[in-house]
This record gives C-alpha cells, sequence and structure tokens, in this order.
C-alpha cells in the first residue's frame, strides 16, 4: 500500500545493480549540440565508466491522471493555475499533438512497452467493466501486464541505470507491479484512484505532495548516477478535492468564457503543479539540469463529466473526452525540457504517441531494442533538438472495442486524416484535422476512397497485431443496453 493506507496497494524495494565496467555502445546522442540531427558518438567509446556515466542523461517521466488538453495556461487556459508546468513549456517543447490512449491502463501499458496495447488485449481500464445487455459483447481485458514484456526500466536498469516508480501502477496487482518489471524502487498504488490525504512525513499528506516527497528523496539518493524516475499522480481524476486554501483561492476567482472552472477541480490540478514545480527546482539546486530530461504528460484526455453528471474540464476546441476516440480522448498535453538540449520556449505540431517513448528512451541512450519483442513506437528523439522535425511513420492507431464514454470503435490517423470505425453498426467517420480539429465534418460519404484506404490500413493493422474483437450479443436489450453488471465481491475469508 502507499505508505500503509492504501489497503489495495504495496510498497516494493530492492537494492540497485553494480554499474557495468565498460558500456558496449555510445551512450548519448543528444550530447553534442547540432541543433537539427543527433550527433554520431564515436569519441565517447573511448570514455571510460566514469566518464560515460556522468554523461548519461537522467530520464523523468511525470504522469498527471486524466487532465484534458485545454486544461494547463501554456495551452491557452486562463482559469488554472499551473506557472510549474507553464515553466517547463517556457524551457523546453510543448507538443501539440501528443497522444495517449483514451482510458489510463492501455496508455500505460504502452508506455511501459513501447507497444500497441491491442497486442495484449489492455484496451480497457483494468479490470473493465461489462454492460451485460449491450448490442455487442466486448472483449475480456487483461489483468496485468505480461511479466515476459521487457519494459523500458528493465531496459535501461540493465545499463546501470537507478529506476524509482512512484505512484498509479494500474497494469496488475501483487506480483505484476512496478517492482515485477524493473523498477528497483517502487511505491504504488494498484487501484483506480487513492485517498486525498495518506500516512507521510510527520503524519497525514495530501497524496499528490506524499508522492512528490518521495521522488525527491530518490533525485537526492542517485544524483551521482544516471536515473530513470516516473511518478504517475492520481490528480485529477476523480473524485475530486483539494485544500481547504486552494479552494477558496479559486472560489474567489471569476471564471473562464466557456470552460466550467471548476474550483476544486482548478485546486487539485495546482497541488499537482507544486509536485512538478519542487521536481524540478531539486533538479535545477543539484546542478543535474543539462544532463536530466523531464518529460510531463496525460494518460488520456479530460473527463468532461463526474457520474454524478457535474462538468469537471472541458477539452475545447477538441471534441469528445476520456473514453471515447475523438481528439479530447486522446490528445493530451505533453511538454519536455532538458536544459542545453531542447530549444526554450518552442512548440511541436509532429503527431507523437506514447508508444514512442520506449524507442526515443532507447536512442537517448543508445541502446538496442529488447529481443523478440517489437516496438511499435518511433522515436521523437530528433524533435528534441528540432521540433519542427517530421517522424518517418506511416499511421498512428486505436483500439477501443469497449463500451465507455462512446461505443467500441477503432481509429487510424494517417497524415492530416483521421478514420473512426464504430463497431455496432460500421459506421465510418472520416475527418480532417488540419481543417477540422474539432471533428465537426463527417467527410466519409463524401470522400470514400480515402475513407476506404484508411479503413483497408485499419483491418490490417488489428489482424497484425491480434486485436480483439466485440461480438453480437444474443442477450441485447435496448432498454437496458447502458446497465452495467454489478461487480462480484471478493472472496472472504473462511
Amino acid at each position: 500500500m502507499i505508505m500503509g493506507v492504501e489497503a489495495n496497494g504495496r510498497m516494493r524495494s530492492s537494492r540497485g545493480m553494480p554499474m557495468a565496467a565498460r558500456l558496449a555502445a555510445a551512450l548519448l546522442l543528444l550530447l553534442l549540440p547540432r541543433p537539427a540531427s543527433l550527433a554520431p558518438l564515436g569519441a565517447a567509446r573511448d570514455q571510460s565508466a566514469a566518464a560515460v556515466r556522468a554523461v548519461r542523461p537522467n530520464v523523468i517521466l511525470i504522469l498527471a491522471d486524466d487532465l484534458g488538453w485545454a486544461d494547463l495556461a501554456a495551452y491557452g487556459n486562463t482559469y488554472n493555475e499551473t506557472p510549474n508546468i507553464d515553466r517547463l513549456a517556457r524551457q523546453g517543447v510543448r507538443f501539440t499533438q501528443f497522444y495517449a490512449g483514451p482510458v489510463c491502463s492501455p496508455t500505460r501499458a504502452n508506455l511501459q512497452s513501447g507497444q500497441d496495447q491491442a497486442r495484449f488485449g489492455i484496451t480497457q481500464h483494468i479490470p473493465g467493466h461489462r454492460r451485460p445487455y449491450a448490442r455487442l459483447i466486448d472483449p475480456i481485458v487483461p489483468l496485468h501486464l505480461p511479466l515476459e514484456v521487457e519494459t523500458f526500466a528493465e531496459r535501461l536498469r540493465r545499463t546501470g541505470y537507478a529506476t524509482g516508480y512512484f505512484g498509479k501502477w494500474h497494469l496488475g496487482g501483487p506480483g505484476y507491479g512496478p517492482a515485477d518489471q524493473g523498477w528497483e524502487t517502487a511505491v504504488e498504488h494498484q487501484g483506480n484512484t487513492a485517498p486525498p490525504r495518506v500516512s507521510g512525513r510527520g503524519g497525514e499528506q495530501r497524496t499528490a505532495e506524499f508522492l512528490t516527497d518521495k521522488a525527491l528523496d530518490f533525485i537526492e539518493a542517485n544524483r551521482d548516477q544516471p536515473f530513470l524516475l516516473q511518478v504517475s499522480h492520481f490528480a485529477v481524476h476523480i473524485p475530486l478535492s483539494t485544500t481547504p486554501h486552494l479552494l477558496a483561492k479559486y472560489e474567489a476567482k471569476p471564471p473562464m468564457s466557456g470552460y466550467p472552472s471548476l474550483p476544486v477541480y482548478a485546486g487539485l490540478l495546482e497541488e499537482l503543479d507544486q509536485g512538478v514545480g519542487r521536481i524540478a527546482d531539486t533538479v535545477d539546486r543539484l546542478g543535474l539540469a543539462e544532463r536530466t530530461l523531464i518529460l510531463f504528460l496525460s494518460d488520456n484526455g479530460g473527463l468532461e463529466h463526474e457520474q454524478s453528471g457535474r462538468v469537471v474540464t472541458s477539452n475545447q476546441p477538441l471534441r469528445g473526452e476520456k473514453g471515447t476516440l475523438y481528439e479530447g480522448g486522446i490528445r493530451v498535453p505533453a511538454i519536455a525540457r532538458w536544459t542545453g538540449r531542447i530549444p526554450a520556449a518552442t512548440h511541436s505540431d509532429t503527431p507523437v504517441t506514447t508508444i514512442d517513448l520506449y524507442p526515443t528512451l532507447l536512442e537517448i541512450v543508445d541502446l538496442t531494442g529488447p529481443k523478440n519483442q517489437p516496438l511499435d513506437g518511433t522515436s521523437f528523439a530528433s524533435l528534441l533538438q528540432a521540433p519542427t522535425t517530421p517522424l518517418a511513420r506511416d499511421a498512428l492507431y486505436w483500439h477501443l472495442p469497449h463500451y465507455h464514454h462512446s461505443t467500441p470503435a477503432s481509429a487510424i490517423r494517417r497524415g492530416d486524416w483521421k478514420l473512426i470505425e464504430f463497431f455496432e453498426d460500421g459506421a465510418l467517420e472520416l475527418y480532417n484535422l488540419r481543417a477540422d480539429p474539432g471533428e465537426q465534418t463527417n467527410r466519409a460519404a463524401h470522400m470514400t476512397e480515402k475513407g476506404q484506404e484508411l479503413h483497408t490500413a485499419l483491418e490490417t493493422w488489428r489482424e497484425e497485431v491480434g486485436a480483439r474483437m466485440p461480438r453480437s450479443n444474443p442477450q441485447y436489450d435496448p432498454q437496458r443496453a447502458t446497465e452495467l453488471a454489478k461487480r462480484q465481491p471478493p472472496p472472504t475469508k473462511p
């Protein structure tokens, strides 16, 4: 559990591995200051192991939960205050077309594995939910990321990186947590959400503060060796809460036109932002900024409505929300800072996705990919120095064969064109995202050739990755189609 508070979480830690005496290949492609391309590292091959360790980059991944594309000031929000995240954007690159999965577990599987979530069947949050009377029976969701998958933490740990994971995991219970997947130090929680307060230093702490404290301890302990750190926040996932001070602050603030401006949401987001600031400040104070890549992003689009119906946030001008394959469900805020490597105050419009992180880290540290494990992503290391660089990629794909905040569907984006296929009735929706980022004009009926091209590519991809498909439901009842199955209680001890 998170330090004795969360009954279904746990804390795991182990001692680090010894450093390798020498590296078999060059370890840093971004070290030399060439602005448009990555420089060769032949000279680095002759460095001693100690000298190589001194220049290997640290990597910090900070993952928000359910944070929408339009929630940050760096993306145009004037109600929420996120000065520390915005500072990262001023000091680095802001991605305008960064994509994730439509819900949390698929994104987390993408990040850890570098593979499309459809390969494992983790296409819904774990354990998912069932609608027994819906038109379709959706596939059963596996309860964990397979242990045979070599995560990016396992890959980097083998080269001497210290690895630390703090926060939400949501990729499997005991025996399948981060400590079992390459993260040598792990403070984790297995479920969707965490209590707003946990037992920390000197008594109870807000959860975001607690996770940040653990992350800072890890940075301090590993300041003299390369480290990989992931901080997976629960904020701003519902249920929402914040401190009385922050709640009062935003209740007194005028709302932003066209945005829900919910005080409790803004307060919780500011708590998250404070944690980001403390991590960045610690990196700077320790003199690590020039060899530390900090990447901040969200696991999916914003949740616009709570179950009660209360409006939480808005992804406008993007359509849709978490649990859909519209842009509001899959396009997320993402910011990268690496002092001296990433040009400050830049932005990239190149489409990037969470499966790209794994190959990007491999390129940065000059490692090959794992054997017998395909990597579906494309490295965006070149974008870090030249943000306008296009990536050599054919298409992006998503697979959500479940009922969530939409009906089961798949999607493909190739260039500016995006196609969504809905499985209940086979309907196709085709959008040109350059001309219509809000996906308001369905061109499928008027551009049948383009639609067929993308549909064929989508079907081919599903076959290649073994995507699991929904099937017809003989118990379909239109009157009860949205009814959720009751979850079985866990077995009790005799």
